[in-house]
């Protein structure tokens, strides 16, 4: 005699829509808070970056220079390019003894405006002056990137 088994159905686990909706919630909330942090991180970076090329990156290039060629690089001539480029002046060009810097776009900010640079300084007297127009890439802003104080 045959026995007989009866084999019970197999009921499968799966996911109902609303347990799929509630994972699909929890990780947009998750995106909403943290995607926010890392965009906001970046451009923390380029503002700090941008205010140690401005307060230190370029002093030592620009101090060198002003060894070598007797004063900062005239704003009114060649500006922070003659950190790169020799000078035309036969007499100049024997003193310089660059390029002072690698590239043309260490003369820029992290947003990719060029640095603005003036000598003699109007708020450094003696000096020069040297800022960057920040994240709105528009001078005379709050955002503003400055090697000097206002008081």
């Amino acid at each position: 005699m045959k026995s007989k088994t009866h084999r019970t159905p197999t009921r499968r686990r799966a996911f109902t829509l609303l347990e799929v909706l509630m994972v699909v919630v929890i990780i947009g909330l998750l995106a909403a808070f943290v995607v926010p942090n890392f965009f906001g991180a970046g451009e923390r970076a380029k503002i700090d970056l941008t205010k140690a090329l401005v307060s230190s990156g370029l002093n030592g290039a620009l101090d060198l220079y002003k060894m070598h060629m007797g004063n900062y690089p005239s704003s009114e001539d060649d500006g922070l390019m003659a950190l790169l480029e020799e000078p035309d002046d036969e007499e100049l060009a024997e003193k310089w003894a660059g390029p002072y810097i690698k590239k043309a776009e260490d003369l820029r900010d992290a947003w990719g405006s060029e640095l603005v640079y003036e000598f003699p300084g109007e708020y450094n007297e003696g000096s020069y002056d040297l800022s960057s127009s920040g994240p709105d890439m528009q001078e005379g802003t709050d955002d503003d990137i400055k090697n000097w104080d206002e008081a």
